[in-house]
């Protein structure tokens, strides 16, 4: 049987057929971020003629997934509707304070900072262009996670 034929049955019959929210984890995704790991873990297990190996490596990938997914959840049940606003604002752009008090038609400074632009900052959703001057006039901001 193929490395890839032992990676589908896994998740096919471990975790598919167990609870059906693992049908939408991005099994093949996950294994190509430790792709090394992945064959090596493979080859022990091979060469042992032991899956146990390869069941706790995935089993590991697995709990990551869970983690970063419970994560995700945890940031979205904490933004705000002025921080989603700001971040379908910016979309993919990366913006200046004036631009984006445009955007959403804002008239304060003040509101932008203290609802928009600092909740999301401290979520971890926008970065600054100038971190090292957050008063600089050059400053913009640009999002880095999306909350959809």
């Amino acid at each position: 049987m193929s490395k890839e034929h032992v990676r589908l049955r896994f998740k096919r019959l471990v975790t598919c057929s167990w609870k059906s929210v693992f049908h939408w984890l991005p099994v093949e995704t996950l294994i190509h971020e430790r792709q090394n790991e992945y064959y090596e873990v493979l080859a022990v297990a091979d060469k042992a003629a032991d899956s146990t190996a390869f069941i706790e490596f995935m089993l590991r990938v697995i709990r990551d997934a869970l983690r970063e997914l419970i994560q995700t959840e945890q940031v979205r049940e904490q933004v705000t509707e002025q921080v989603q606003r700001l971040m379908m604002a910016l979309g993919s752009e990366t913006l200046s304070a004036k631009e984006l008090l445009e955007r959403l038609r804002l008239k304060h400074r003040p509101t932008l900072s203290n609802n928009y632009l600092r909740p999301a900052l401290e979520l971890g959703l926008i970065e600054m262009t100038v971190p090292d001057k957050p008063n600089s006039s050059r400053q913009k901001y640009r999002a880095i996670k999306n909350i959809t």
